[in-house]
C-alpha cells in the first residue's frame, strides 16, 4: 500500500496520459526469466499442493486438476499472456529496506515486452469471495456479479421496491489530500436498509491504494483498491451492507470519499469510481442491534474543512473530549485501524533486539516485534482492545497472489465493536470524558527476551472510532455504579536464536513471539427505572513464528490470532474468531541488478457472531435470524507467485496461482454446535492461473432447501469437460483450457 511519501518522489501530472511507457528491450532481460521446465512443474507442483490442502477433492482428482492447470505453462510468454507489471508491488518487512531504496515502501514495475505480437486482452475483473447482502430482489453477490440462485433468495421479495441514489462518480487521479466531497439528502422511498455499490475501473501502471468513506466526521468504510494492469485494465465491484448507519442517511450529510492517488509520466492509473446507495425496506427479521439513535465520532474532526478525519499514528494524538448524553441505556465503540507504508506488514517484523542482525547483507529489519494492539482508552482507562486482522493488500507480497481474487478483507476492512455500556454510569455525568485510541508493539531492547507493551511504533497507522449510543426512553439520567475491572498485564513469551556461517556472519534468525490477555469489564446501570448489569470480556491469544534464512533474504512467518469478545446484559452479543496466516517469500537482487521474488501465502479467518452486534451478521440475505442465533464464516485462500525484473526496470513478467474456498452459515436456535454452522448457506471454491479464473464453483441456499448456484459442488474431474463449467457458464475442461489458452488466458 503506497503512502503519502510517494507525493514527495513525483512531480505532479494531472494530464498524464492513461498508456503504459514504451517498452524497451534489454540485453539482461533473460536473466530475470527462470528455466521454462522450472516453471512449469512449479506451478503443477503448487496446483496440486493447493487443491490437496484445502481439501476439497481427492488425491487423483488434485492431480488431473494440476495437470490441467499446467497446461498453460507449456506456451510461450505471449501465449498465456502472462501480466505485464506495470505497478508497485509490496514486500514484508524483511525485504522493507531495499524496497525503501527504489521507491518508498513499493518496487515498481516495468513493461515486459516480446517480438512476437501482443494477444487480445480483455478487462480483468477483480473481485473479494465473500457472503451474499441482501438486496430488494434477494441475495445478491457481493461482488456484484448477480442474484444467488438467479432471482429471488432467502427471504419473501420486498413488496417495497426502493429506490437508488448516485452518491458519487470520481476520477481519482492527483487525489492527495483532496477528497470526493458530496451533499447527501434523503431520498424519497420508504427504508430501512441500505447498501453501497462501488465500482471501479483503472488501467496503466499504479500502485494499490486505501480508500476511507466518512459521513461528516465519522468513518463509515474501509477498502482498498485492485492493483492496476496496462490497458485494457481491472474493474471491480463490492457490495457493502450500511444499515447500521441508519442515524445518518435519515437526515442530510455530508460525504466525503478519500482515495489518495497521484498520476505521472511513470504513474498513469486513474480509477475511474462510481458509488451508488440502494435504500429499501425489508420485514426480514435480525437478531443484530437495531440502528442506534446516536453516533459519536472519534476522529480529527476536519470534515467542516472538506478535509478528511483519520489520526495518523504515531504522529497525532487520537484522542477526542466528548459530552455523552445522560440518559444512554447502551453504548458501543467501534474501532478502525490498519498499518501503512512501514507498519503494512507489521505482522513479519521482529524482535526489536534483532533488527540489526543482517545489516552486513539484507540490510536493517522493522522491529517492535511482529505483534500490534490497538488499545480504546477512556480518560486514561483501558475499555478493550483489537488484535488486528493481518490484511495484505492487492500489491502485497506479489500482484499475482491477488489477481483477480483478493485478499481476505481487502475491499472490506472490519471494525471492531467493543462495548462500553459498563462505563455509562460515569459518561452519562454531562461532564466531557476523553476517547483515545493507541497502537502498542513490543519492545525487547532493553532487556532482551523481556518485551513489554510499547506505543513507539513505526510510520503509519490510520485510526478513527465511534460511539453508538442507544438513549433510554426515559429524559432521566441514568445512573449506577463504576465500573469493576479485571484488567491483568498481558502475558509475553519469547525466544530468539541467531544463526552463522563459517565465516561468521549472521546467517539466520528464528524467533517466536506468543501474546496471551484477558479482561473483564462490569458495570450496574439505572435507566428507565431499571437495574441492569452488563460485563464486557476478552480472551486473546496471538503466536508468531519467524524464520529469516539465505541472511536474511528468505522470510517465513506463521501466525494466528484467536479471540472470544463477549458483552453480557442488555444488548448482549458474542463474536469469536481465528486469523491464520502463512506467509514464505523469497527476495534476490543479481550484481546485474535483477530482481527476483517468490512467494507462497495461505491465510484464513473463521468468523462467528451471535446476538445484538452494532454490525450486519450476514443473516439478513439469508431470511434473517427466525432460524438461527448466529452466523459462521471459515474461509481458506492459498496461492504462490513469482515475478522477475531486469536491472534496468523496464522488463519484468510473473505469475501467480491461487484458490479460495468460502463457507457461510447459520448456527440453529438450539445452540448445540456452539459457533459451528450447521447449516450451510453459501458455499464457493474459486481457483485462478496467471489472472484467469480456472474454475468457480458455487452453492446457496432458499426457502425449502439447498440450491445449485453455479458449477456443481466443486468435485469434478478436469478430464471430463462436460462436468467441468465455470462462473457465468464458460466451460474449463480440457478443451476449454486450450480455448483460453489462445485467447491469451487473461478472461477472469
Amino acid at each position: 500500500m503506497a503512502s503519502p511519501r510517494d507525493v514527495e518522489k513525483a512531480s505532479r501530472a494531472d494530464t498524464a496520459p492513461l498508456v503504459p511507457e514504451d517498452a524497451k528491450t534489454d540485453a539482461n532481460a533473460n536473466d530475470a526469466q527462470p528455466p521454462k521446465r522450472l516453471f512449469v512443474f512449479t506451478v503443477l507442483l503448487a496446483s496440486f499442493t493447493i487443491c490437496f490442502l484445502i481439501g476439497t477433492l481427492s488425491p487423483s482428482a488434485c492431480w488431473s486438476r494440476a495437470s490441467a492447470v499446467s497446461v498453460l505453462t507449456t506456451k510461450s510468454k505471449t501465449d498465456i499472456g502472462v501480466h505485464r507489471y506495470d505497478e508497485g508491488v509490496h514486500v514484508p518487512a524483511v525485504h522493507a529496506v531495499q524496497s525503501r531504496d527504489l521507491d518508498a515502501d513499493v518496487i515498481p514495475f516495468a513493461t515486459s515486452t516480446s517480438s512476437a505480437p501482443a494477444p487480445s486482452r480483455t478487462v480483468l475483473k477483480c473481485f473479494e469471495v465473500d457472503q451474499p447482502v441482501l438486496l430488494p430482489g434477494g441475495a445478491a453477490e457481493s461482488d456484484g456479479s448477480g442474484m444467488l440462485g438467479g432471482s429471488g433468495g432467502g427471504y419473501e421479495e420486498s413488496k417495497e421496491g426502493g429506490c437508488t441514489l448516485l452518491l458519487m462518480r470520481r476520477d481519482f487521479a492527483w487525489s492527495y489530500e483532496d477528497p470526493f466531497i458530496g451533499n447527501y439528502t434523503p431520498p424519497n422511498c420508504k427504508f430501512n436498509r441500505v447498501v453501497l455499490n462501488f465500482t471501479s475501473v483503472s488501467h496503466g501502471r499504479q500502485y494499490d491504494r486505501l480508500a476511507i468513506m466518512y459521513i461528516g466526521d465519522t468513518e463509515v468504510w474501509r477498502t482498498s483498491t485492485a492493483q492496476p494492469v496496462t490497458p485494457p485494465g481491472i474493474v471491480w465491484t463490492y457490495m457493502k451492507d450500511m444499515t447500521q448507519y441508519l442515524y445518518f442517511w435519515k437526515q442530510p450529510q455530508k460525504i466525503i470519499f478519500d482515495l489518495g492517488n497521484l498520476v505521472n509520466d511513470k504513474y498513469t492509473g486513474i480509477f475511474n469510481t462510481t458509488l451508488t446507495a440502494h435504500f429499501f425496506w425489508s420485514d426480514v427479521p435480525t437478531d443484530t442491534a437495531p440502528a442506534s439513535d446516536l453516533i459519536i465520532p472519534i476522529s480529527a474532526r476536519q470534515s467542516a474543512k472538506n478535509a478528511i478525519s483519520q489520526f495518523t499514528l504515531p504522529r497525532d494524538n487520537a484522542s477526542n473530549s466528548v459530552t455523552f448524553p445522560t440518559n444512554a441505556r447502551r453504548a458501543v465503540f467501534s474501532v478502525s485501524a490498519n498499518g501503512q507504508a512501514l507498519e503494512e506488514f507489521w505482522w513479519s517484523n521482529v524482535l526489536q533486539s534483532d533488527i540489526y542482525t543482517f545489516n552486513a547483507t539484507a540490510g536493517q529489519l522493522t522491529g517492535n516485534s511482529p505483534f500490534r494492539e490497538v488499545q480504546v482508552l477512556i480518560d486514561g482507562q483501558l475499555a478493550g482492545v483489537s488484535w488486528p486482522f493481518p490484511v495484505i493488500f492487492t500489491g502485497g507480497v506479489s500482484p499475482g497472489l491477488h489477481r483477480p481474487i483478493v485478499s481476505v478483507e481487502a475491499f472490506d476492512l472490519r471494525e471492531k465493536e467493543i462495548d462500553i455500556t459498563p462505563f455509562l454510569p460515569l459518561l452519562s455525568d454531562g461532564k466531557e470524558h476523553t476517547f483515545s485510541i493507541r497502537v502498542a508493539g513490543l519492545d525487547d531492547s532493553l532487556s532482551p527476551l523481556n518485551a513489554k507493551l510499547t506505543e513507539r511504533v513505526d510510520e503509519n497507522w490510520y485510526v478513527t472510532g465511534k460511539i453508538f449510543v442507544w438513549l433510554a426512553d426515559s429524559s432521566a439520567a441514568t445512573t449506577g455504579m463504576p465500573p469493576t475491572l479485571s484488567l491483568s498485564p498481558p502475558i509475553i513469551n519469547l525466544t530468539h536464536k541467531i544463526g552463522t556461517n563459517a565465516d561468521g556472519m549472521n546467517s539466520t534468525l528464528t524467533y517466536t513471539v506468543s501474546v496471551k490477555r484477558t479482561l473483564s469489564i462490569a458495570g450496574t446501570i439505572n435507566t428507565s427505572g431499571t437495574t441492569s448489569t452488563t460485563t464486557w470480556s476478552q480472551d486473546l491469544s496471538y503466536s508468531n513464528t519467524g524464520i529469516l534464512t539465505e541472511f536474511g533474504y528468505n522470510a517465513i512467518n506463521d501466525l494466528v490470532t484467536t479471540g472470544i469478545d463477549e458483552s453480557k446484559g442488555a444488548g448482549a452479543f458474542k463474536v469469536s474468531y481465528s486469523y491464520p496466516l502463512l506467509a514464505n517469500s523469497t527476495y534476490n537482487v543479481t550484481p546485474q541488478g535483477n530482481l527476483s521474488i517468490w512467494a507462497h501465502v495461505k491465510q484464513g479467518k473463521s468468523f462467528s457472531v451471535s446476538g445484538a452486534s452494532v454490525y450486519p451478521d450476514g443473516l439478513e440475505a439469508f431470511g434473517g435470524s427466525s432460524r438461527f442465533s448466529g452466523s459462521s464464516l471459515v474461509t481458506t485462500k492459498e496461492g504462490v507467485a513469482a515475478f522477475w525484473q531486469s536491472g534496468d526496470g523496464y522488463n519484468a513478467s510473473g505469475w501467480g496461482t491461487a484458490e479460495q474456498v468460502f463457507r457461510f452459515g447459520g448456527v440453529s436456535k438450539g445452540g448445540a454446535l456452539g459457533d459451528v454452522a450447521d447449516v450451510e448457506l453459501y458455499w464457493r471454491n474459486v481457483s485462478a492461473v496467471n489472472g484467469s479464473v480456472v474454475w468457480d464453483f458455487k452453492r446457496g441456499w432458499k426457502e425449502g432447501g439447498r440450491v445449485q448456484v453455479e458449477g456443481g459442488d466443486g468435485r469434478a474431474d478436469l478430464s471430463k469437460e462436460e462436468e467441468f463449467v465455470a462462473v457465468e457458464g464458460a466451460g474449463v475442461g480440457v478443451g476449454a483450457l486450450r480455448a483460453f489458452v489462445g485467447r491469451g488466458g487473461l478472461e477472469s
